[in-house]
Order: C-alpha cells, then structure tokens, then sequence
C-alpha cells in the first residue's frame, strides 16, 4: 500500500501567526461610526461653520466676470499710505516669488518662462491697451486672468495682494517713464 502525506503549509504565508493583529490589519471606515461610544452615527468632516470665513480673509465685493473687473479698475488700495515703502518692499520680495518667473523683474513680460517659450504672450505693465489699475491687478490676481491662474490661495492675506498690487503699479510707473 502506498500512502502519500501532503502538507498544507503555502511558502508565501507564515503557518502561524504568533500575533495576526501584526499581519491582518483592522480596516477603518473613513468617518464611519467608533465603537468608543463618542460618535455612534460617524463622524463628519471637520468643515467650518456655516457664515464663517478664514482669519485675514473677507469675501471680495466683485465678482469674477468682465462687469466686476470694470468695477474693481475703479477701486484704490486700502493699505496706510505712511507704510509705502514697507508695503512695496514686502511687494517686491512677494512679485519676486510668485510673478517674476513669468512677468520678469521689470514687469515687461520677459520673464524666465517666456525666454524659455514655455509660456508666450505675457504682457507689458505699461501695454496702454491693457490700462491696468491697482484694482484690476488685485482682481486679477485674486481670480485669475486667461492662463494666469488665481494667487489668491498662495498669499496668506488681502494685504500681502494689495502689496504685489502695488507694486505692480510701480514697475509700471517706471516702465512709463
């Protein structure tokens, strides 16, 4: 008679687990409920409450449409006139960070990027078609313009777009003299 012994041992497992909680992991659903008792129907994303906004944020008057850049042309900067120079030299390191690279340092278009032809058909601050304001260069930074993106997410308040805005209109200032 022959009789054959096969083992059920799989090279690929262990045979045994002296600790399965180290091998199996225990799946959480995402906000789904905890059995700690504190949140039995789950949990809800930490979403702030209704009618509130961010801290150094107020909600911009106009909106994002031709109108409303026609409105905020119109509009000055709110910062304090005796801190010009403070306000445009942190204007100046903030255009040096996020607007070179594509306006160039003398906002005459020729940035980096556009020597590169990476991007084309940046503009000139003093282009007199484009008869920009303080107003409309916040606008335009605050939702964005054709390919330039909105900046309003990387500046950490209105004041620091007033700034970039400017000194926006200095460079312009200076590329008309």
């Amino acid at each position: 008679m022959l009789a054959g012994v096969t083992s059920c041992a799989d090279k690929n497992e262990p045979n045994y687990q002296y600790m399965p909680n180290m091998y199996e992991p225990v799946g959480y659903e995402t906000y789904g409920g905890v059995d700690n008792g504190l949140f039995p129907q789950g949990m809800e994303a930490m979403l702030p409450a209704e009618n509130t906004i961010s801290r150094e944020w107020l909600g911009y008057e106009f909106e994002n449409t031709p109108e409303g850049k026609e409105l905020a042309r119109l509009q000055a900067s709110p910062l304090d006139s005796l801190q010009s120079e403070a306000n445009l030299a942190k204007g100046s390191e903030l255009y040096g960070i996020y607007c070179m690279v594509c306006h160039g340092p003398k906002g005459k278009g020729q940035g980096v990027l556009v020597k590169r032809e990476k991007i084309l058909g940046v503009p000139s601050y003093d282009d007199v078609g484009r008869n920009i304001t303080v107003g409309s260069t916040y606008h335009t930074m605050y939702y964005g313009l054709n390919s330039m993106g909105s900046y309003a997410a990387q500046m950490s308040s209105e004041e620091e777009l007033w700034q970039v805005a400017e000194y926006v209109m200095k460079l312009k200032s200076d590329l008309t003299k």
